[in-house]
């Protein structure tokens, strides 16, 4: 048992002033990172961009550090909010040798869910906790804690950082086994990227026949077709031109193939999801990955 460890430690739940290091200060870390500050707890954050941890420390007041290694030293929890699960793979296993014994390892980037329940249950093996928790809700609920956080893993871990997982999110979803947080998330940027396709090419069919765009989408939110990106998208991202919504075009499109490659492996017919994986690669090769997903408008009405 290790000097920072005691009898109770795996099984007491993780409250403020508990050290929390944050791996991953971008356009989504960042908030979270304050609204975790904000609850009371020690927040050290690192990122690989010295850019991005010295705009940390401005916007939040947190700490940083100097080095990933530095950063989980201690830590009863790590959160990692990371682009992709080999970035993810490839910090846990150079931090692993400096966590804590009972330190929980809480993955709440958008990773492949199978290479998830790989690694997750390897930590579990070696002794430490591991949740799985991504988000949705974007830039706007990440800074006003309102997200939808789904949860992987055990009961009893998600237990202990459900604290954590609170101060950043309104709804926290216990989705099943490690892994399965990280599936539905996929399966959800799926179904949400599919909507947002249909109603853009509903949006500018209607738009060449003569209908206003801002009458079609009233229609459509007093009706059947309501979904979230005639909600919050149409007018206020792609109409107005703004295209600023702050969630990537390159992430929408991993996260839905991540999706069909999901159903692949697990021998699930997605002729719809493989369409829409297709077309947001292609959107994301044409107009970039840092392109905001909203901007597949211009790839959807560029001539042909």
């Amino acid at each position: 048992m290790s000097n920072s460890e005691t009898p109770s430690s795996r099984t007491t739940v993780i409250a403020p002033p508990a050290k929390v290091a944050l791996v991953g200060l971008g356009n989504m870390g960042r908030p979270m990172g304050a609204r975790l500050i904000g609850a009371g707890f020690n927040v050290v954050g690192f990122d690989v961009a010295e850019g991005m941890r010295e705009l940390f420390a401005r916007e939040t007041g947190g700490k940083i550090a100097p080095s990933l290694t530095t950063a989980v030293e201690g830590a009863q929890v790590v959160i990692t909010m990371l682009p992709n699960g080999a970035i993810v793979r490839e910090v846990l296993n150079a931090i692993r040798p400096h966590l804590r014994q009972d330190a929980i390892i809480v993955e709440m980037s958008s990773s492949d869910p199978i290479g998830t329940r790989e690694i997750g249950e390897a930590l579990v093996a070696a002794g430490f906790g591991f949740v799985d928790a991504p988000v949705s809700g974007g830039v706007k609920r990440a800074i006003d804690g309102s997200l939808a956080i789904m949860a992987g893993g055990e009961g009893s871990t998600i237990d202990r950082v459900e604290p954590l997982l609170k101060a950043m999110g309104r709804a926290v979803f216990r989705t099943g086994p490690i892994g399965s947080g990280h599936a539905v998330k996929a399966l959800n940027n799926y179904v949400s990227g599919a909507g947002l396709v249909a109603a853009l090419e509903a949006m500018n069919v209607g738009k060449t026949f003569g209908v206003a765009p801002e009458v079609l989408v009233d229609v459509l939110n007093a009706s059947t077709g309501k979904n979230n990106s005639t909600e919050v998208k149409l007018k206020q991202y792609v109409i107005s031109e703004r295209y600023d919504s702050g969630f990537f075009l390159g992430l929408m499109a991993k996260d839905i193939r991540t999706a069909q490659h999901l159903a692949e492996r697990l021998g699930v017919p997605v002729p719809l999801g493989e369409k829409c994986a297709s077309l947001w690669d292609a959107a994301a090769e044409e107009l970039g990955d840092k392109a905001d997903h909203t901007a597949i408008n211009r790839y959807l009405t560029a001539p042909a």
